[in-house]
């Protein structure tokens, strides 16, 4: 990969990283205005909300990060599966990509029920679960932000056998 072109990827890849990780940060400041809130309408607006910052916002940037990490990191001597700190992130941004994806049913209920107009106390479980959840893939993507900066050492199995058969 030529300098120029690596240098947008990881540009593209910390952008959409570091974008994804606000964009949950608001999503969660939401699920708890909206599991906190006595006020039918600011728990409207805070789901409403929700839906558009999941649909819109989130699984984009989540699925650049996913993109332009894998490319970056084929571009790159990291490589995907050399060095442990690179699959943990790889890792951590699957699972939290998949864990989004299972949670876009509870979110658009949520929308339903606001665009409706309906207060149903059943829901609350589902925002209770929305904010723990938001919360949790705050930390994940922490973990992996911490990870992408102080880079641990330590290369994995893979990369041993990758070494001897270079050397072969």
């Amino acid at each position: 990969m030529s300098p120029v072109l690596r240098k947008l990827t990881l540009t593209a890849h910390v952008a959409s990283s570091v974008a994804w990780l606000g964009a949950v940060a608001a999503f969660l400041a939401l699920a708890v205005l909206g599991l906190r809130s006595a006020n039918a309408e600011t728990v409207h607006a805070s789901d409403v909300c929700m839906v558009v910052i999941a649909r819109m916002v989130i699984v984009p940037l989540c699925l650049a990060s996913l993109v332009t990490g894998i490319v970056q990191s084929l571009g790159t001597p990291w490589g995907l599966f050399r060095h442990h700190w690179v699959v943990a992130k790889l890792f951590i941004t699957v699972v939290s990509t998949l864990v989004l994806c299972m949670h876009l049913q509870p979110i658009a209920v949520l929308g339903a029920s606001a665009a409706a107009q309906a207060m149903s106390p059943h829901l609350h479980a589902t925002r209770l679960q929305m904010a723990v959840d938001s919360g949790a893939a705050l930390l994940a993507l922490l973990v992996a932000t911490a990870l992408g900066i102080f880079k641990p050492k330590g290369t994995t199995r893979f990369a041993a056998r990758c070494s001897l058969v270079d050397a072969a």
